[in-house]
């Protein structure tokens, strides 16, 4: 409970939105045992969820474990790898029970627009569906200010909000999460929550209670390193010749590779190979990923000037 209180003092600090810690919280092992919870939860056999992709790898899993079926939203890097409200409403079918959305997003780092939020939420409330908003990432924005989508207007009661401490606080191996909603689907995923995982880690949860009252300057601090290193890496891209927008949001650049002859799967067993540099093909977050890599920055100014040299080495050689 008392790492319950210490979230819900801070939702309301940061958002201004009130979770009950009694019955409005739950404390799951990461963000993606509450991504499963969440399916498992509201999904019967058949439903449809909307996922736009690129998309974090787990999304479409968790749908199919639950019994459901995901229904693939493509985004493009001339819309900035953001869902259109006109493309979601377009794949609403009788089955529809909720939209799954990842902003700031995993692996393009694109982030979503206030307003472009808000249309989707009156979609959903239109068709009377759930949102489940996986925010991992949100203190991870560098443009503009983060947009809670339990924060906009009809959205709150809709909303399943999955967030933890992986990324804002680099706390990746405690599996530290939580899943914020209403007290009867908090109900119901603490069920299958007690029963397949018991409780996260207790002493993850001491942990993160201390991260998250007295941590606000660390982080501050490594959002602003994160924010130095996106631009050494974006530019030091586009420099070698592989087109990438900027990113918004994560920690993650998405170049492309489309020019270049090879299949993103080719592209980086060749590099990783003959460079020693470890990039993911943009094929392995859903097909419109094709014909991309996705970089991480978050590691040291060294070791990303390191890569971007070898990079370089490799593209020439093409």
């Amino acid at each position: 409970l008392e790492l319950r209180q210490a979230i819900s003092d801070h939702l309301s600090k940061r958002e201004g939105i009130f979770y009950n810690p009694e019955n409005q919280l739950l404390i799951t092992v990461g963000v993606s045992e509450g991504m499963d919870l969440a399916m498992r939860a509201i999904l019967n056999p058949g439903d449809e969820v909307i996922v736009p992709e690129p998309c974090f790898v787990s999304y479409k899993p968790c749908v199919l474990f639950a019994g459901g079926k995901p229904v693939v939203v493509p985004t493009c890097e001339a819309n900035g790898f953001v869902a259109r409200p006109e493309e979601i409403r377009a794949a609403i079918t009788d089955k529809t029970k909720a939209i799954l959305l990842g902003y700031p997003a995993n692996p393009t780092g694109a982030v979503a627009p206030r307003e472009l939020l808000e249309e989707i939420v009156r979609i959903a409330c239109e068709f009377d569906l759930y949102i489940i908003s996986d925010e991992i990432y949100g203190r991870l924005t560098y443009e503009g200010k983060h947009t809670c989508i339990p924060t906009l207007p009809g959205a709150y009661e809709r909303t399943i909000l999955l967030d933890g401490f992986s990324k804002a606080y680099a706390m990746t191996g405690w599996r530290i999460g939580y899943a914020a909603g209403s007290p009867e689907i908090i109900e119901t995923m603490m069920k299958i929550h007690q029963y397949t995982m018991m409780c996260a880690s207790t002493m993850s949860q001491v942990a993160a209670i201390e991260a998250i009252r007295n941590s606000d300057r660390e982080c501050e601090e490594m959002v602003e390193q994160y924010n130095h290193r996106r631009r050494v890496i974006v530019k030091g891209l586009n420099d070698i010749g592989l087109p990438c927008l900027m990113p918004k949001g994560a920690f993650y650049a998405f170049p492309s590779i489309k020019h270049l002859g090879l299949s993103s799967d080719e592209f980086c067993e060749r590099l990783l190979f003959e460079e020693k540099v470890a990039v993911v093909p943009g094929s392995a977050f859903g097909e419109c990923g094709e014909g991309y890599i996705r970089c991480s920055y978050a590691t040291s100014l060294d070791k990303i000037n390191q890569a971007l040299e070898r990079m370089q080495r490799f593209v020439a050689k093409l």
